[in-house]
């Protein structure tokens, strides 16, 4: 089983996540892929954060099919960073090759993360290309120390197999949608994160 993730606070979710979603799913092959709603996210401001059940609903509206799974198990296991989310996969299905999805304006911060080499040594790591950030993103620190386990676009149907730490780029149809832009009064409606849906 090929299992992609795809974390984020999805505040709210859009169409830019389903592009990566499609992309990831076909490029890579993989049998899934899973939204995982974190309940938030630690490099980011807690204020403009809506509730989490309510960020997790409004990504299953969007996510369809059965091939997308909307989770908020990082608040179910109570992982606050994405190393230990991981870890606790590994632990919990260490036949299933995961991967990491994240767009290339997280490649630009992930020497930010908490353990990231050491999330580098878990999974292999997709970057999708975003506007705006192709070239940033690939002269990154992180993006500069994991050089040497960078493979090619030609490669991409057999990733998922590959064992970390390994990162591949990929371009294709992109999305200049953000949830900061998309933001507005979205929380407001939902009500605030230690709340609930309304």
């Amino acid at each position: 089983m090929r299992i992609g993730l795809l974390g984020g606070s999805f505040n709210p979710p859009h169409e830019g996540h389903a592009l990566v979603t499609r992309l990831a799913l076909t490029r890579l092959r993989l049998d899934r892929v899973w939204w995982l709603v974190t309940p938030g996210n630690p490099l980011k401001s807690k204020a403009e954060l809506a509730a989490l059940q309510a960020r997790v609903a409004a990504a299953r509206e969007l996510a369809a099919g059965p091939r997308v799974a909307v989770t908020d198990m990082e608040a179910q296991i109570g992982a606050r960073y994405t190393y230990d989310t991981l870890a606790w996969l590994a632990r919990r299905a260490p036949d299933v090759r995961f991967v990491w999805i994240m767009g290339a304006d997280n490649l630009r911060q992930f020497h930010l993360w908490r353990h990231w080499r050491a999330i580098a040594d878990l999974v292999p790591i997709v970057v999708v290309d975003r506007p705006g950030s192709t070239l940033r993103a690939m002269s990154s620190r992180a993006a500069v120390a994991l050089a040497p386990w960078r493979v090619g676009e030609g490669e991409a149907a057999r990733f998922a197999d590959l064992d970390p730490p390994a990162l591949i780029f990929l371009h294709g149809p992109r999305s200049n949608l953000s949830s900061t832009l998309l933001r507005g009064g979205w929380p407001m409606r939902f009500g605030p994160q230690s709340g609930s849906p309304a």
